[in-house]
């Protein structure tokens, strides 16, 4: 106290009652913090640094008042405003000039905030020589030495009340400070910069260890977990781009190294990028940028490499693939990059093990992980799918289907439809697909025959299957190593396509859409699926059964051969839309040839190793009762064929021995609600010969005749032979799209009238 009043002689002329108060508020008993001890280390820095100032008295006097008033708890902020306050109160009483009077409490007002600005900013020409004096002795303490600036520390975090919230707060506060150059003026950064640093980071060392911390260090630990598995996943997708071509098909056998080198460099770049992440040299930070710069070349190099599609040139699933590695190795090199250059000094007193760090490690590969999975491949494959299919049209509006009145006339031949013939056309609500071995697609409208519009892809070189779906408005198409695609059957584009695995489906009923999956273990699946290929529920019945499914509008019937085991085969009704079993029995003898008519499934129930059944059997789909029962003739011997007319079961066979020498079939007509027949009909027509059956009960078939090629049509008024027009081949099946037959020629489909 004495020194310190020694220190005021001569400041202040007269001013002996203010020197006391003064001295008297840093010694009350009552404050535990910047006490009189601390003003004593402010003024001794003051002394060495007092040559800078412009004017030396007002910065003394701010220096004295600039913590005389303090209140427990109380912030710098708040006691350099109610201290400046003092000056403007009690200086003018001891005669001090006006401007004096307000330089010093301006200059008090400025140990508001001690932080200086951060060690890579832009530092403006000095303009405050007298205030970067000042608060350079005020941060003089800092500097003190280590036991005593220990106990000035100590005192500020007891006169912060709740220990808690003290420690975290007196945290923030060394961080900021640290961040910074603690001393603004070069003289003060010389002589007291390294103990202060030394001091500080000694205190944040200390306060670290009474802080808890479940979750300090996260962001870095994610940043280095991205930049190390990011590089990893770049590994797969290039193992992966390495077994797929580059494009398609190929003009000659591609280089395999390219995508192999990418792999390589990938998984010798992740624990690079893993120690470059954990450092904040300049090294580290140059091996991050230089991957960030490497994997941006090999992207712009990629996208100039991508092949130009045309209609007989694709681009392949590598290109993608190749494309996704340099994107995630450039995702690894940048967060390699932003760790390195967030990691500072304090980055010392992370905790080396906490939950928030264990969490990023076990999330970010999780994340990456479903980036590959939900993002990359998706994306890959769509990229693939887009870039590789061209549709054209639509041409004009859907014409009506007329019906083949079959009196020997053509209503129309289609064009530009070489090699494509009747056999896989199918009927829509706008017109008549037909496929092309060349991948291809078109919708012929169905009164014309004209093109209405076509869906080519220039990955695929084979003749898709095609099936009608959605009650006629899509088109699905499986193409060969692609998989399904969803056509709009009125104009051509793609709606959906069905994901990767389920190629591996076979379709077991168009519409309603179901799907079987074949499996080398365990049980077959019965999928009911949805136009866009999603399942709506998937039906497993047992290991080592083989499943048959046919639906009705609003059930599925499925047939259940069991393999191995001792259980016997069965018949299921399953819900179409929830896939819930309804029931079940097991017969004695696995029923065939499933045919749906008039809401009703009707069946072949086998006659031991023959392919003529005993009877046909109809099924109630919702309860698995047998509605009725016909008995098949006993002299019938050929393979039972079962087709839908309406509400009619169209039944064709050969009565007598099933030989070259037989050349006549029966058909007959079955009402499908009462089970009796409707009208039977026996005719000189091979029984071998392939038929179509028309939405009106008529069976037609094509045969040589002494003029060339003849239709020869079977309904219940008898039998017909109707001779064609020249350019028709009677080697190749009739079609029937309702009530409109389809046969082939030379240069496509023809319509007969």
């Amino acid at each position: 106290m004495v020194v310190l009043r020694e220190r005021w002689s001569e400041l202040l002329p007269g001013s002996a009652p203010l020197a006391d108060d003064l001295v008297a508020r840093y010694v009350e008993r009552t404050r535990r913090a910047y006490r009189d001890q601390y003003l004593e280390a402010v003024l001794g820095t003051l002394d060495s640094l007092i040559q800078l100032s412009t004017d030396p008295t007002s910065v003394r006097l701010a220096a004295w008042f600039h913590r005389a008033v303090h209140q427990p708890g109380g912030g710098s902020a708040e006691d350099a405003e109610s201290s400046a306050r003092l000056v403007e109160r009690t200086l003018p009483a001891y005669g001090v000039d006006p401007i004096r009077v307000a330089e010093v409490a301006r200059l008090v007002r400025l140990t508001g905030d001690l932080a200086t600005p951060p060690t890579d900013s832009y530092a403006p020409p000095r303009r405050d020589a007298n205030g970067d004096v000042l608060l350079d002795a005020v941060n003089g303490i800092l500097a003190t030495a280590p036991a005593r600036y220990a106990a000035h520390a100590s005192e500020v975090r007891r006169d912060a009340g709740d220990r808690a919230a003290a420690v975290g707060r007196r945290y923030d506060e060394v961080q900021v400070l640290l961040d910074g150059h603690l001393y603004r003026t070069q003289l003060a950064r010389q002589r007291m910069g390294t103990a202060a640093r030394a001091n500080l980071e000694a205190e944040l060392a200390g306060l670290d260890s009474e802080l808890p911390a479940p979750w300090r260090g996260w962001q870095q630990a994610a940043l280095s977990a991205a930049a190390t598995f990011s590089a990893v996943a770049a590994a797969v997708a290039s193992i992966a781009a390495a077994g797929a071509p580059w494009q398609v098909p190929a003009v000659e056998p591609e280089a395999g190294w390219p995508p192999v080198a990418l792999a390589v460099s990938s998984l010798f770049c992740a624990p690079v990028l893993f120690r470059s992440s954990h450092s904040a040299s300049q090294r580290a930070r140059l091996l991050a940028g230089t991957v960030v710069a490497v994997a941006v070349t090999g992207l712009l190099i990629a996208w100039a490499k991508v092949p130009v599609t045309n209609p007989a040139v694709g681009i392949g699933l590598r290109v993608p693939l190749v494309i996704s590695a340099l994107l995630l190795l450039l995702l690894a090199g940048t967060a390699a990059l932003v760790a390195s250059l967030l990691r500072t000094k304090k980055a010392r007193f992370l905790p080396s093990r906490n939950l928030g760090q264990q969490l990023s490690w076990l999330a970010v590969p999780g994340v990456i992980a479903l980036l590959l999975l939900l993002v990359v491949q998706p994306l890959a494959r769509g990229y693939v799918l887009g870039s590789n299919e061209r549709s054209e049209g639509p041409r004009g509006p859907a014409g009506q289907r007329p019906e083949s009145v079959l009196d020997g006339g053509v209503t129309w031949v289609s064009r530009a439809l070489t090699s494509a013939g009747a056999e896989e056309a199918i009927g829509t609500k706008y017109g008549i697909a037909v496929p092309r071995q060349s991948g291809v697609v078109e919708m012929l409208d169905a009164a014309t025959g004209e093109l209405r519009w076509r869906y080519s892809r220039s990955d695929s070189d084979e003749k898709p299957d095609i099936v009608a779906t959605g009650n006629g408005e899509y088109v699905l198409a499986e193409f060969a190593d692609i998989g399904y695609l969803l056509l709009d059957a009125n104009t051509g584009k793609r709606k959906a396509a069905w994901p990767g695995g389920t190629r591996d489906h076979s379709i077991q009923e168009a519409d309603p859409l179901l799907t079987g999956e074949r499996l080398s273990r365990g049980s077959d699946k019965l999928h009911g699926v949805d136009p866009d290929g999603d399942n709506r529920w998937t039906f497993e019945p047992g290991r080592c059964t083989d499943i048959g499914a046919v639906a009705t509008s609003d059930t599925v019937v499925a047939f259940l051969g069991h393999s191995c085991g001792s259980e016997p085969d069965e018949v299921a009704g399953i819900d179409l839309e929830s896939g819930k079993k309804l029931w079940s029995k097991s017969p004695t003898d696995m029923y065939r040839r499933p045919v749906v008519v008039g809401g009703l499934v009707v069946v072949a129930e086998p006659g031991g190793d023959s392919d003529v059944p005993v009877a046909l059997v109809a099924i109630e789909p919702r309860t698995g009762e047998t509605k009725w029962r016909w008995p098949v003739p006993a002299g019938w011997s050929c393979r039972t064929l079962l087709k839908e007319a309406g509400r009619l079961l169209i039944v064709v066979d050969c009565p007598g021995p099933d030989t070259q020498q037989n050349t006549k079939t029966v058909v007959t007509a079955i009402d499908a609600m009462t089970g009796q027949t409707t009208w039977q009909v026996t005719a000189p027509v091979n029984p071998r010969t392939r038929v179509a059956v028309t939405a009106d009960g008529r069976v037609v078939s094509l045969g040589g005749s002494a003029g060339g090629c003849a239709a020869t049509v079977i309904d219940q008024t008898g039998y017909r032979k109707v001779p064609l027009p020249a350019g028709i081949s009677c080697s190749r099946d009739p079609v029937a799209i309702g009530n409109l037959i389809l046969t082939s020629g030379p240069a496509g489909v023809i319509a007969l009238h």
